[in-house]
């Protein structure tokens, strides 16, 4: 019995995980498509960052920012319904559009869609996980991301040059896996917490019963009510909860300033920059999706056994050797397979670090009926550094130089290593209304 009671707790994670895949979809797809877009519509390096490449981004900035409303208002399962629509138009609408501002509307709908995702599927996964199970579900948003950026470069490596249009291709064929997730939300209950929240307390005690069966659900539905008694008069930017939004903040800047996004928009161009030809430019991106679906394998398998902040500190070592070392692989000028090579241990570094730990962490530390504002929070401040870094990069790039930026990413990691040892807490195993005590400050 408790094994499908487990296998049902599995199976509505992996489902909600799925947003996760649309998301990594969705932010590398447009990679493959990046300089035949700017050779089309003849823009500029400042108007093709921005706007071309960078509106879905700020698509995601809106939707990390507003999407703690329908959350909190229509549910967790609602709105992981209304990502799957928007997914779904933005790739038919992006594949369809024949001028750059309409390609970017539809670029700022799939944006708004993964926005969203960041703050409802980690909530979700977070309040229906057993406690000593959480990281490793809430982990599976983070690998359905990374094997959505590995479809995504395989993808688009395949379609290259199959016509003039080929990016149309690119870009739509993502309405396919779309409309399979949109379909598939329909089996999932709502979370739990979200329905004590709206007083549906014999709906909540019935998903209880299967997601703690070993708890007495009454108990357990009594300490929810009671984490939610304060909510009508309470915000994340109250005294109390400085320290969570602070650690939010923190773990989402440093996310960022390691370059992931950037890099991850315009990996073919970065391998073009390193003197690799086009094509194999292509197949590097390939290469790089698989150690990054590889790596965040192993972060998922060990999350719950060493913890968060283990795989933050492995991550942060990783990371300032390997963004060094890609440095002085651009001031130096080494050729060949250098460059490629550094940043598979980049992206390594990143996919059992901050990759498996980002969304875990955001969605544990706020309690019951703030965990949507605090995440809205935490992916607010992630998305808006992740729309500004890559706008900037093609300018970046022709003015300061690839060694350059990639030199300041270096220094920021060195930071986040500090945050890690000296400041960071460790969640695992602990529960959501345990966690929501210790780190809140009365």
């Amino acid at each position: 019995m408790k094994y499908i009671q487990m296998n049902k707790i599995v199976l509505w994670s992996v489902t909600a995980a799925l947003a996760g895949f649309l998301f990594g979809f969705d932010v590398v797809v447009i990679s493959g498509a990046d300089k035949k877009l700017q050779a089309l519509w003849q823009s500029s390096d400042a108007f093709h960052g921005a706007v071309v490449m960078g509106m879905a981004l700020w698509g995601t900035v809106i939707g990390a920012i507003f999407g703690g409303i329908p959350t909190n208002k229509f549910g967790r399962k609602k709105t992981l319904l209304a990502i799957g629509v928007l997914y779904a138009l933005s790739a038919i609408g992006s594949a369809l559009s024949n001028d750059p501002y309409i390609f970017a509307f539809f670029r700022f709908m799939g944006g708004l869609g993964v926005g969203a995702s960041t703050i409802a599927a980690p909530a979700y996964i977070s309040e229906i996980a057993p406690a000593k199970d959480r990281g490793r579900l809430v982990s599976l948003y983070q690998f359905n991301i990374v094997l959505g950026i590995l479809v995504a470069f395989l993808s688009n490596y395949l379609l290259s040059g199959i016509g003039d249009n080929d990016w149309r291709w690119m870009l739509g064929v993502q309405a396919i896996p779309a409309t399979i997730y949109t379909l598939c939300v329909f089996i999932i209950p709502e979370s739990p917490r979200w329905l004590v929240s709206q007083g549906r307390i014999e709906e909540a005690k019935k998903v209880m019963k299967i997601v703690s069966p070993d708890q007495d659900s009454e108990a357990v539905i009594a300490q929810m009510e009671d984490d939610h008694a304060d909510a009508p008069k309470e915000n994340i930017f109250m005294k109390k909860y400085r320290f969570p939004l602070m650690l939010a903040f923190l773990v989402a800047f440093f996310n960022q300033m390691s370059g992931i996004n950037a890099f991850l928009y315009y990996a073919p161009r970065i391998f073009e920059e390193a003197g690799l030809g086009e094509k194999t430019a292509l197949l590097s991106s390939i290469g790089i999706g698989i150690v990054n679906m590889v790596f965040t394998l192993v972060g998922v398998n060990l999350i719950d056994k060493v913890g968060r902040k283990t795989l933050m500190f492995i991550g942060s070592i990783g990371y300032i050797i390997s963004l060094g070392l890609v440095s002085l692989a651009f001031y130096f000028h080494w050729s060949g397979l250098a460059i490629p090579i550094f940043l598979f241990l980049f992206i390594a570094s990143h996919a059992i670090g901050q990759g498996t730990v980002i969304w875990v962490f955001i969605s544990e530390i706020f309690p019951n009926h703030l965990r949507a504002s605090g995440q809205a929070f935490g992916s607010s401040t992630h998305w808006v550094l992740a729309a500004v870094i890559p706008s900037l990069i093609p300018t970046l790039f022709s003015t300061i130089g690839a060694g350059t930026v990639f030199l300041i990413f270096t220094i920021a990691m060195v930071f986040q290593l500090l945050f890690v040892i000296f400041m960071m807490p460790e969640t695992k195993g602990v529960s959501l209304e345990k966690l929501s005590k210790t780190l809140t400050k009365e």
